[in-house]
Formats: structure tokens, sequence, C-alpha cells
């Protein structure tokens, strides 16, 4: 019986950090080796695994091939696993509780994998997690309810520092069976309130001259999708949110082009600390991960 060998999990870091990165030379700066020795490491781990994991795209770009994709995901877990050993067995155990505010359209899709990693890091501690539009958690922080919170750029008060997590475009949802955005005027379904989406979407149709009613309003993303799916109206969202029955409107479906925003990290006053700061590494942690992702996704659009 054939014994299966074993993976260095430096190896397996140096990978990730690669894919992540899609260049060599970062990902020896991330893990403090020369670029030399990160290629050694790509080489060892090829040859323990007899597969191609890398190879060289277009502009010199690092790109993983199907091998490489297999493995990557499955690195990641196995890193988590043994960050999370080495965490409960050599960090002191930390106990505190921290307060974390979202708004529910984050909530969902970057949230429960920072979570996960926080509880597997330190098994005692609490987080109260709160859902609500983000200029309603502002106010939360400010009144010193709140150690961490995420907003939607735009919302961020005057001179409050923060740490910008994510940054996309912003693009019109219609429903995959209906034809809302071929009405006049245009019906909208939106945020109640001051809300930096609504208010980029209303510009860019003034500026367009595109006739518009706010047909629906919601304090949540998932109330603003249901008229859409229904085919009674039109939205904004990042594309990569959407769930299934909405779709990204085309430019030649006419109506005009929307801004990048960002999603912020604030921190409150007087956060409860050190799990403040530990859970804020996690979400950076995990935010991190995600533009990577799509960073390598648009690079296999872009070679395809």
């Amino acid at each position: 019986m054939n014994t299966p060998g074993s993976l260095d999990p430096d190896l397996l870091r140096s990978f990730t950090y690669i894919a992540e990165e899609g260049s060599f030379t970062r990902a020896a700066e991330r893990v403090g080796r020369t670029q030399s020795a990160v290629s050694m490491q790509m080489q060892r781990l090829e040859s323990l695994l007899g597969q191609t994991l890398l190879q060289r795209g277009k502009g010199g770009a690092v790109q993983l091939t199907a091998h490489g994709q297999f493995l990557l995901e499955r690195a990641r877990e196995m890193l988590a696993l043994n960050d999370g050993i080495w965490s409960a067995f050599r960090t002191p155990e930390v106990r505190g509780r921290v307060r974390l505010g979202t708004p529910d359209d984050y909530a969902l899709r970057y949230v429960p994998p920072a979570l996960k990693r926080f509880a597997d890091a330190n098994p005692a501690c609490e987080v109260d997690v709160l859902c609500l539009p983000s200029d309603e958690l502002v106010l939360k922080l400010k009144a010193g309810e709140l150690d961490l919170a995420l907003v939607s750029q735009g919302q961020q008060p005057k001179g409050w520092p923060g740490v910008g997590l994510w940054r996309g475009p912003l693009v019109w949802i219609t429903s995959e069976r209906f034809s809302p955005h071929r009405m006049d005027p245009l019906p909208l379904a939106l945020a109640q309130g001051p809300c930096s989406w609504r208010t980029v979407a209303l510009a860019a149709l003034d500026k367009a001259g595109r006739r518009y009613r706010v047909a629906y309003t919601s304090a949540s993303q998932v109330g603003s999708h249901a008229p859409v799916m229904a085919g009674l109206a039109v939205t904004v969202s990042p594309v990569s949110w959407l769930p299934q029955g909405l779709r990204a409107l085309r430019p030649e479906d006419g109506l005009p082009p929307l801004p990048e925003f960002g999603i912020v990290m604030l921190q409150g006053r007087k956060p409860a600390q050190p799990v403040t700061d530990m859970l804020a590494a996690h979400i950076t942690e995990t935010f991190n991960q995600e533009m990577g992702n799509q960073e390598m996704g648009r690079a296999e659009r872009n070679a395809a």
C-alpha cells in the first residue's frame, strides 16, 4: 500500500499568494523571500504533485492551469485549518465581545467567511452583528454603539479614518425574463433615504435626460431586488452580487454608465480591544481574497 506524500504549508502559502497576486515578485514580497526562492518552491510543488500548476500569460501575468485551479481552493482550506490549529495552541486565548455593523448587501457575501475565520482563531470571543443601511450604521458608530462598521463609500464621515476593502463598478440590473428597462418613464427600485447608489443612479439619468420614476423603495437590497425579479422595475448593484433571475444591462440597452463604488471599514472611537483589531484583520483578508478572485476571473476572460 502506497502512503500518500505530505504537502509543506509554506509551499501552499507561496502558491496561493502567486495565484492571488498574479506575480512571483509580489508573492515573494508577501512571504518575505526572494523571487528565485519562490520559483524554486513552485518547482518543488509541481514536482511533488506531478502536474504543471502555473503558466505565464499575456504580458507576463501568471495564470493557473486547470490543475492549479483545482489546488487553489483546497490549498486555502488546508492553510486555514493549519493556521487555526497554530493560533489555537500558540496564541493566548482572547475573550471579549465585538459589535459589527453591516448593510445586508454585504452581510450575506462577505461577512460569513470572515466570521468563520475569526471564530476558528478566537473561539472564546462573541460577535454581535447588526444589519442596517450605511447611513444608520454611521449614526450608531458615532454614538459609540458599534466597534466596526462596513459602509458604502460616500457615507464615511469627514475626517473619520477608514480602510478601503473593495472597489468595483455599479451596473443597472433588470429581470432575466422581463424588460422593465424599456419602459418610459423608467421604473426604479432604490434604497430609501440618503444612499450613495441612489444618488449616482438618479444623477446619471438626469444627465442623460432619461425620464424615470422611483416606483419602489426599500431599506435593503433584497427588498429592491424583489420588484426587479417581477419585471416591475430596474435597480443598481455590483454585478458580482446578483441572485438568480436578475441580469446586468449591457451598454446597448441604452441606460447611462454608472461610476465605481467602494466598501469602507470604519472603526469606533473607543472599540473593544484586542477583539476589534482581530476581527478587522479577518474581514480585510476576506475582501483581499475576493478582489484577488475577481482579478483572476477578469484575466481569464481576457485571455479567452
